[in-house]
């Protein structure tokens, strides 16, 4: 009788049935990052949407916390494979912050203290689907998970969801961000697994 080895199978994915493909299910919130994390002021701190026409609508942390506040709970999908389901934020949707941009332009490129970049198309920003959040599980959002605030885009890959983000610059031509030039996938769709150029 034969000795049949396995071989390395990575880690055993779960039957979650709401789980994109390849993923696993955590219970814990890794944190990753691509470089030191920005200590942010409240004090200095804003968000500014730049249009293409050169117009820019700015909103200071008082001010964004004024404006009507959204509480999503989502499932958040990592492209290094982990899954964490039925997490619960509070911010303020995108459809509120784009309500009163004059805008054809068609991409957004969010940008964010400490230089990191992510590229998105707008209508993915629209309709319900992504936030600028400042409250993760009923407390202020840590700085190690992009405090004060982060963008919240739980439909794609979680590197879209821009860490520290300070704005988003519109754009009528994509433009690829910090990942995206390493060779991640424009888009980001989990479902489709697309994490990489190509898939």
């Amino acid at each position: 009788m034969g000795i049949v080895s396995p071989g390395f199978q990575g880690r055993p994915r779960t039957q979650e049935p709401a789980l994109p493909p390849g993923q696993y299910l955590t219970e814990d919130f890794p944190v990753l990052s691509a470089g030191p994390t920005p200590r942010v002021s409240l004090d200095t701190w804003e968000f500014v949407i730049s249009a293409e026409n050169g117009s820019e609508h700015r909103w200071s942390w008082q001010e964004l916390m004024a404006l009507p506040q959204e509480t999503p709970m989502v499932d958040i999908h990592c492209v290094t494979r982990w899954s964490k389901l039925g997490t619960t934020w509070q911010g303020v949707s995108l459809d509120t912050l784009l309500a009163d941009v004059d805008t054809g332009a068609h991409f957004a490129l969010a940008h964010s203290y400490g230089g990191y970049t992510t590229n998105l198309p707008l209508d993915d920003l629209r309709g319900g689907r992504a936030w600028v959040v400042h409250t993760f599980d009923d407390a202020p959002l840590p700085a190690e998970h992009g405090g004060p605030a982060r963008m919240l885009v739980p439909h794609l890959y979680f590197w879209k969801s821009a860490k520290w983000v300070r704005g988003l610059r519109l754009k009528t031509m994509d433009e690829p961000g910090f990942w995206e030039t390493a060779g991640y996938h424009d888009y980001g769709d989990p479902w489709r697994e697309q994490r990489y150029q190509g898939d």
